[in-house]
């Protein structure tokens, strides 16, 4: 049993790519968490007939949209992906959007007892997510484990140093907003040790 008094534990999962989140979000899951991520908040309210995507082709070209209304993602990417200030625009449109249903769905997990519920996102912090949670943690890696794992994924070499480089920087700026830094450098069964760990004493519960 959780120490916390029958409160839903919020957690806040961030960390740079080829880090881990996913695997993370995936043990938390096994452990009783309700996993819910921003990525795919994101897509359902950009989906064709939504707020958010009409003003996204407002603000980037009608262009963008399919004949079926549906957003030409890749296109947007490349606009956004090395334009900060297209990227700020971008964000500026959705994370208002994506917010309320991440609220929306945590509460629901409460209300129905889950022991925890765990936002996976990106722009955790940038996003004002973090602020709805009770933690942050921030999933980090030696870049070698993070270099390997994208090239598991099938990212060829120069791509994953790019995507590396993209957010450079990433693990100084969110440090100081993390309450628990999770390291999943090594084995995965190592890592999964620390994650659980991490679990149990966020709940306030004997391993």
């Amino acid at each position: 049993m959780s120490e916390r008094g029958g409160q839903t534990l919020r957690i806040g999962l961030t960390g740079p790519i080829g880090c881990g989140k996913s695997t993370v979000a995936a043990w938390l899951a096994e452990l009783g968490a309700e996993v819910i991520d921003a990525d795919d908040v994101a897509r359902e309210v950009t989906a064709p007939g939504t707020g958010a995507t009409a003003a996204i082709a407002a603000a980037f070209g009608a262009g963008l949209l399919r004949a079926d209304g549906s957003l030409d993602r890749a296109a947007l990417g490349r606009i956004v992906f090395r334009d900060p200030a297209a990227l700020a625009r971008l964000e500026a449109i959705v994370h208002p959007a994506v917010r309320p249903v991440i609220l929306e769905r945590m509460d629901l997990a409460a209300a129905v007892g889950v022991p925890g519920v765990v936002v996976e996102a990106i722009k955790l912090v940038e996003g004002g997510l973090a602020t709805l949670c009770d933690e942050v943690w921030l999933v980090t890696c030696d870049a070698e484990d993070q270099v390997a794992r994208l090239l598991g994924r099938g990212t060829d070499q120069a791509d994953a140093e790019a995507r590396i480089a993209a957010q450079s920087g990433l693990v100084e700026r969110l440090a100081p907003a993390a309450t628990r830094i999770i390291d999943t450098s090594g084995s995965p069964g190592g890592a999964r040790q620390v994650v659980e760990a991490a679990w149990y004493a966020a709940l306030g519960s004997p391993v």
